[in-house]
């Protein structure tokens, strides 16, 4: 379970214990202990006869090394299933899990947080028929804390440790404790979700949570983004565009020095560095390892690499330099500028806003769970004309809206728009 935050994610802050929560008894060990890792084709046909001859759904977790290799591959896979115990596959040495996701055809994989994790799992052939995603279950019931961790104690009163998410899964021999805590985050997966299931059933939620997991299975892959230097950290303190050039060019040296080494590009060269070469504009390499984010030994070794990429921004005509407010997208501008651009439009997001809050609240489901944010705005900039109950519908289904999203949203917000 990879803990990197990004929206909509579990993050570290989600795994620290509660001080308000009800005492739980520490999960320590493994049922069954902890088997051995599985990286040849024998063992591999046994796990694979063993789970395709189980019982129930099988619990489904992804171990990667974010933050030390480049990339988000997959480095161990860990299932249990009753009647099949507990496996460790190490997907180094076995790349094609194609066996294994064949003998599960039909049967409900159970994971936390699955848009994490499926994407890795697919690059091993590993295709579930359908899922049942703990953390989103949790969301939709309203739970304020949604990381495993949090969500075992909540459901079952049992402390799952957490103190080896962050580690680097692509070390090889794994360490023993590491591999306790892989099996552990399997261990009680499936009780887990009975127990939410239930929730969602008693709550009237079960079949929003079947929509949610649907859409998470059959999600498409995120299309690259048109320029990914601007998520630099702190690029926000550069407005000259011969700053943000010199950004761009250090990113992609960056980036393509991280690909060729199989490391995280964030440890091949901070994102403060990239920042403050912009912000001084080195002439030498003399001039570069002064400044202090170039200090590191590292990053001095390969400061020539570093200040051909300020050269070249540099050399750069005036033509060629990015432009300091990004690229121009398809969807609508910030709403910070809506006010002035369209007020109309302005007034439409304040009022769709304000329904969504209050079905939000009403229903214990985030506000981002209970419609996408961006959908949200693109229909308030450029609503369907009339924008009737009916229209308002089709205008969120052609967005990615599941169904159950719109029967609770779309009457409301056509009555919003009316009264705007």
């Amino acid at each position: 379970m990879d803990p990197d935050a990004s929206p909509g994610v579990p993050g570290p802050d989600d795994e620290r214990p509660d001080p308000d929560a009800r005492p739980v008894v520490p999960l320590l060990e493994p049922a069954d202990g902890v088997p051995p890792v599985v990286d040849t084709p024998r063992a591999l046909a046994a796990v694979v006869e063993a789970f395709g001859a189980g019982t129930g759904p099988v619990a489904v977790d992804a171990e990667r090394a974010s933050g030390y290799r480049y990339g988000q591959r997959t480095y161990l896979v860990q299932l249990r299933r009753e009647d099949a115990g507990t496996a460790l596959i190490d997907p180094v040495a076995l790349p094609d899990l194609s066996a294994l996701s064949d003998a599960l055809v039909g049967v409900e994989w159970v994971l936390h947080a699955a848009s994490q994790d499926l994407p890795g799992l697919v690059e091993q052939n590993m295709r579930p028929s359908r899922i049942f995603d703990t953390e989103l279950a949790a969301r939709l019931l309203g739970m304020e804390r949604v990381g495993l961790a949090a969500v075992v104690a909540d459901t079952l009163g049992l402390g799952l440790a957490k103190e080896h998410s962050a580690v680097d899964w692509s070390t090889r021999p794994l360490p023993a404790e590491w591999l306790r805590y892989a099996a552990l985050d399997v261990e009680v997966l499936v009780e887990v979700r009975q127990v939410l299931a239930e929730r969602l059933a008693e709550q009237g939620k079960a079949e929003w949570a079947r929509q949610e997991f649907e859409a998470v299975r059959l999600a498409p892959p995120p299309a690259p983004r048109a320029e990914p230097w601007r998520r630099v950290s702190g690029l926000h303190t550069l407005r000259e565009p011969r700053r943000l050039a010199v950004v761009r060019e250090l990113f992609e040296a960056r980036d393509k020095s991280a690909r060729e080494r199989d490391i995280s590009p964030g440890r091949v060269l901070p994102d403060a560095a990239m920042v403050a070469a912009a912000q001084a504009l080195p002439r030498t390499v003399g001039q570069l390892v002064a400044l202090p984010p170039f200090a590191g030994k590292g990053t001095r070794r390969r400061a020539a690499l570093w200040q051909s990429a300020v050269d070249r921004a540099l050399a750069l005509p005036d033509s060629a330099l990015p432009s300091p407010r990004g690229p121009a997208g398809d969807g609508p501008p910030p709403p910070r500028a809506w006010a002035e651009r369209d007020p109309a439009a302005a007034r439409r997001l304040a009022a769709a806003r304000a329904v969504v809050t209050g079905l939000s609240e009403h229903w214990s489901v985030p506000v981002e769970n209970l419609l996408q944010p961006d959908l949200l705005r693109r229909l308030c900039w450029s609503p369907p004309q009339p924008a009737d109950a009916d229209a308002v519908a089709a205008a969120l289904r052609a967005g990615g809206a599941r169904e159950w999203q719109v029967e609770l949203v779309a009457d409301r917000l056509a009555e919003a728009f009316a009264a705007s």
